[in-house]
């Protein structure tokens, strides 16, 4: 694939909920912006397409994995807007009735889709302090296979949520060659608030990537408030755009000549060693 030196790439932020179709006109305003700001690649948030009352409605909603009204609107928008979508997740069936795969779906400029990927850690935690307590697991499978693909923003690596938190599958993602990586997200407040961009800076930071995370923002039908506070860092850890509130989009040039030529300069991707394992065992 022919990639740009300089290419425009959007994250788009919104605060879905459980009517499927009204989550995808929102989605759909949005991808229009995006190609109109002149981005090549839009990414969605966590979510996007279903943000149910309760965790198990997800798996009255799943669409059998290539068919459904979610599948056919991303491809139809990415062909019609001649944009490369990222879905953020979708719930995609893996049995009948059964959880479901938090499905990360990529489609080309052309419709035809181009990668998936199952969100592979998941949120079962309490969150310190708080009353709020997740269990992603009771309704969402986990993913097993870290997935990259060529875009024209370069080599995007894809992840989700919660896996931000885990940098050795960015640190797989790096060897693989990913120059950017797209972290979808449903942040909780509490955890936003202490950990969002850090944690998202230390991930560009630590694999010299450019880092794309669309993130649910505000106030949510089945009770829940999420951070929101999309952001697009440089593979420096320099943040290049945000939206900290309501929905919208932001945009944000990669220079993949510069990045490059950094990597080629500051080659830490290349100083990485840990032979040291065994000798860590008491």
């Amino acid at each position: 694939m022919k990639v740009a030196e300089v290419v425009k790439v959007a994250a788009l932020q919104m605060t879905s909920g459980p009517d499927v179709p009204a989550n995808l006109a929102a989605a759909r305003g949005l991808l229009e912006e995006a190609s109109a700001a002149g981005a090549k690649v839009a990414v969605l948030p966590e979510n996007f397409s279903f943000f149910g009352l309760r965790s198990a409605d997800k798996r009255a909603v799943a669409e059998p994995d290539g068919e459904g009204p979610v599948q056919h609107f991303l491809s139809s928008q990415a062909r019609e807007l001649s944009l490369w979508i990222v879905g953020g997740t979708t719930p995609i069936q893996l049995e009948p009735g059964g959880r479901v795969a938090a499905a990360c779906l990529v489609y080309r400029d052309d419709g035809v889709r181009a990668a998936r990927y199952d969100k592979i850690h998941l949120f079962d935690v309490d969150i310190p302090g708080r009353t709020e307590s997740y269990r992603e697991s009771t309704d969402i499978a986990p993913g097993r296979r870290p997935v990259v693909v060529p875009t024209p923003a370069g080599l995007l690596g894809l992840s989700v949520c919660y896996d931000m938190r885990f940098p050795e599958l960015y640190r797989q993602l790096s060897a693989a060659g990913a120059q950017w990586l797209s972290i979808p997200s449903s942040f909780t407040v509490p955890t936003g608030q202490a950990h969002w961009e850090t944690l998202l800076r230390a991930r560009a930071i630590e694999n010299l990537s450019y880092v794309v995370a669309p993130a649910q923002w505000g106030h949510h039908a089945n009770g829940r408030d999420t951070y929101g506070d999309s952001l697009i860092t440089d593979y420096w850890g320099r943040v290049l755009g945000r939206s900290a509130q309501g929905t919208g989009i932001v945009v944000a040039a990669f220079d993949l000549a510069a990045q490059t030529d950094t990597r080629r300069n500051f080659p830490a991707l290349t100083h990485r060693y840990c032979e040291c394992q065994e000798d860590l065992k008491p």
